[in-house]
């Protein structure tokens, strides 16, 4: 039983994995070894090649998701953003899906046009800005901005920039610097 919705411009290979209330729109290819989770929106013109997407997450249009890639549950991927899946690519040798990993952890979003390099990770609840380039991972709850991206704030889960005691003005929560990034203070 399908539960899940598909435009008929669209195409599912075989042996695809779709959760229940997914949404693919126009002119997307969602291919034989990927994996998408409940409750997801993929938009026009998307391509996921054996990528792992969680639940909760929005694919913009124009964004291709390749072999190598894990996206954690409530991830935002803008409009026409890349993943890399490959630092040295040639058309003439094959990988043998031997591809570089990509981690893009919970709630993080990845503004429109962005490149995410492969073997980075994307930090919890992180905001890649629109157009940048990233080359290194990504702490969580960090900004980042430009090419290459580094880091220029901080964000709160709710998606407010947070002050620079770390206080968030909109929903009241407290973080500390931790190894990673930042932890909630409970």
């Amino acid at each position: 039983m399908i539960d899940y919705y598909v435009h008929e411009s669209s195409y599912i290979d075989e042996g695809a994995q779709i959760g229940k209330g997914t949404k693919i729109w126009h002119f997307c290819h969602i291919q034989s070894e990927a994996r998408v989770g409940e409750y997801c929106t993929i938009g026009q013109n998307v391509n996921i090649d054996g990528a792992v997407i969680g639940n909760n997450v929005k694919i913009q249009n124009n964004v291709s998701v390749y072999s190598g890639v894990q996206i954690d549950d409530g991830v935002f991927c803008g409009p026409s953003m890349v993943f890399t899946n490959d630092k040295n690519p040639r058309s003439m040798y094959s990988k043998n899906k031997d591809y570089i990993r990509t981690h893009v952890k919970t709630m993080a979003t990845i503004g429109a046009n962005a490149t995410i390099i492969c073997g980075n990770t994307i930090g919890k609840c992180s905001l890649v800005a629109a157009g940048s380039v990233v080359t290194r991972d990504v702490p969580d709850y960090a900004i980042v901005s430009g090419v290459p991206a580094r880091k220029t704030g901080w964000i709160c889960e709710c998606g407010q920039k947070l002050r620079e005691d770390l206080r968030c003005l909109d929903c009241g929560r407290v973080y500390s610097i931790s190894g990673n990034g930042l932890i909630e203070v409970k």
